[in-house]
């Protein structure tokens, strides 16, 4: 302490002397400043004093000396109410759950009662279990009724998935706090209930950038994306001034869109103002920016903010190397991983599946291999499903389909439906009808059997035109209530995203859209093109499978696109599954017809036709 401080202690009356130390330690922003104050009050004796000792406690936790914090604690005789809720809140703070939880139960011991703070402090991280406990001692202390310990236990049950305890609690709120109602919503929007959740953010009266974060990033989290970004958009128009979480929440609905136009207009929109709200292109941001431009095609973007971060961890790094395999651009992507082991990062899980995906999808099994041993023994990491998935890709890409199938076999985790429905692709792709029907009769039997799965199947006895086995799929589809995944492809115009499904007549243009498909068609049959009828599993006329086929939501997206956008600019089209035969032949030809490059994202990874051909070389 200055002599200045010495002296107005040393002159002051002892009560005084009290407030002015509880001024200093409050005012302490040092450990070393504090461990003067601490002697100062050991030469004073005051060291017990509740107050002091309380406030000497709450300072060392705030400055990061939990352990000063433990020892002042036990060093109390008889600790109050006061002292036991700090001791519970600085090990909540730290996020010691188990710790704050031990130190409430010998609160409980000592016959302490708690109060509110205490509650509301050991509810910050309380699973849902302690949480009931917790409930059922506030309503016997008398403090279920405080809006601290009520929002408290209304945010735990919501993060346990206790979605009607918190309901029933916020519904017997007499009155309604900005946290509650934001506590309420988030617990609406983790769970997926947009809805409620929408209809709860509607009719707050004042709706801050928490309130407004959980409505967006519900929508981003739960396959809403363009919702997301509508509200966004809203939420400017209302001069909110977004922050960091909404700039993640909104690169994240970007990137499932394809909507590179208003990725680029956020990424601007943070070097432009970020200063002014608050939010820059730290590592987070950073790394969601990468992730933004791979998944929207535009990978000379990615690497350029890549490139200028400073501090790169490995999820930013797996960023960049998740890209470029997605894209097909496995060279690239293992000269990333080799940069990244120079600089002494440390490779994950999430690692090697971004490395083996590149090597899939560049048809690169020597170097697949490798990787998948230099993880086991260089690392000593044990291959997940994922990495097992990646590996029986490659392998079936290469037609090396039975070793594919050893592989599954000789696993050491459970191959999940994932895994098996890659394994029947290349079943498909390949012609091995007999292999697709046994791995088929073992998903039955265990109950792994899905729609794609079942699709798959159908579409390879179609091919072998097996129509008893297509037959059969249908039965057991209807049978098992399995239903066919509907197809969505979106598509990005003056910073707009359109949504098509097969077949949709619910856009404005869609006249337009209609007229030039039949122009495609046209083309596409003076050129030879013969539609793969075989895919359509209705039990329909031949004609009729034609039709079906011609208005699937990928051709849809790129007849809008044709209309809408300047002729020699790229299509960008993101589908949600993967793209089928006949629409993936469409596309490579009329690429060639168009005189466009379009670049297709579907549920597996990026197809960039060009002049009539793909860069998937025919294997997704």
């Amino acid at each position: 302490m200055s002599p200045i401080e010495v002296s107005v202690l040393t002159k002051a009356a002892p009560s005084a002397q009290v407030d002015n130390l509880a001024l200093l330690i409050d005012n302490s922003k040092s450990i070393n400043h504090l461990h003067q104050i601490h002697a100062a009050l050991l030469r004073r004796d005051l060291h017990h004093h509740p107050i002091l000792n309380f406030k000497l406690q709450r300072s060392y936790s705030s400055l990061g000396l939990l352990h000063h914090t433990v020892t002042l604690f036990h060093r109390t005789p008889a600790p109050n109410v006061f002292l036991w809720s700090s001791i519970i809140n600085a090990h909540a703070h730290s996020a010691l759950w188990d710790c704050a939880l031990s130190y409430y139960a010998q609160m409980l011991a000592h016959h302490v009662q708690p109060n509110a703070f205490t509650l509301s402090s050991l509810l910050k991280g309380c699973t849902l279990q302690p949480t009931t406990v917790v409930h059922s001692h506030a309503v016997k202390f008398g403090l279920s009724s405080d809006l601290y310990v009520s929002t408290s236990l209304l945010d735990a049950y919501a993060r346990g998935g206790d979605v009607v305890s918190a309901q029933k609690l916020f519904d017997a709120m007499p009155e309604r706090s900005l946290v509650s109602l934001t506590a309420m919503l988030t617990c609406y929007a983790k769970h997926g209930m947009l809805r409620e959740a929408r209809l709860l953010f509607e009719g707050m009266g004042v709706k801050d950038v928490v309130c407004w974060n959980v409505m967006i990033d519900g929508y981003a989290q739960h396959g809403c994306p363009n919702e997301a970004l509508v509200l966004f958009r809203e939420m400017l128009g209302k001069e909110v001034r977004p922050n960091e979480i909404t700039v993640l929440a909104v690169l994240s609905s970007c990137g499932q869109l394809g909507a590179l136009e208003c990725g680029r207009w956020v990424h601007s929109y943070v070097k432009n103002n970020g200063v002014g709200v608050g939010v820059k292109v730290n590592l987070r941001v950073g790394t969601a920016l990468v992730d933004m431009y791979c998944k929207c095609g535009s990978l000379e973007d990615a690497r350029k903010v890549f490139d200028g971060m400073e501090g790169k961890d490995v999820v930013a790094w797996n960023s960049l190397i998740m890209g470029y395999g997605i894209h097909g651009f496995g060279d690239e992507a293992l000269q990333l991983f080799h940069e990244m082991f120079c600089v002494g990062v440390r490779p994950s899980d999430i690692t090697f599946v971004a490395v083996l995906t590149a090597c899939a999808h560049a048809g690169l099994v020597g170097k697949g291999w490798e990787v998948f041993d230099l993880m086991k023994d260089r690392y000593e990491m044990e291959p997940k499903v994922e990495h097992y998935g990646c590996m029986v890709n490659l392998l079936g890409r290469a037609g090396r389909v039975r070793e594919a199938y050893d592989l599954v076999r000789s696993m050491k985790v459970e191959p999940d439906s994932v895994l098996w429905g890659t394994l029947l692709w290349a079943c498909r792709i390949h012609n091995d009808v007999s292999l697709g029907e046994e791995i088929a009769e073992f998903l039955v039997s265990n109950d792994l059997a899905t729609s794609g799965t079942c699709v798959l199947l159908s579409n390879m006895y179609a091919a072998a035109r097996n129509w008893v086995g297509v037959a059969k799929v249908r039965s057991f589809m209807k049978e098992s209530g399995v239903e066919k995944e509907p197809g969505c492809s979106s598509i990005e115009v003056n910073n707009r995203v359109h949504e098509f499904l097969a077949g949709d007549i619910r856009h404005r243009r869609s006249k337009d859209i209609y007229s030039m498909l039949g122009k495609m068609n046209g083309w596409l049959k003076a050129r030879g093109y013969t539609p793969k009828i075989d895919l359509v599993l209705h039990d329909i006329g031949e004609h009729q499978k034609e039709q079906s086929l011609e208005v699937h939501s990928e051709k849809l997206a790129l007849a809008f696109g044709l209309i809408s956008t300047s002729p020699g600019t790229a299509i960008k089209i993101v589908k949600n599954l993967r793209v089928c035969l006949d629409c993936h032949a469409v596309m490579k030809m009329m690429s060639k017809i168009s005189g466009r490059k379009i670049i297709m994202r579907d549920r597996n990874r990026f197809h960039h036709f060009e002049n009539g051909s793909c860069s998937c070389g025919d294997y997704w």
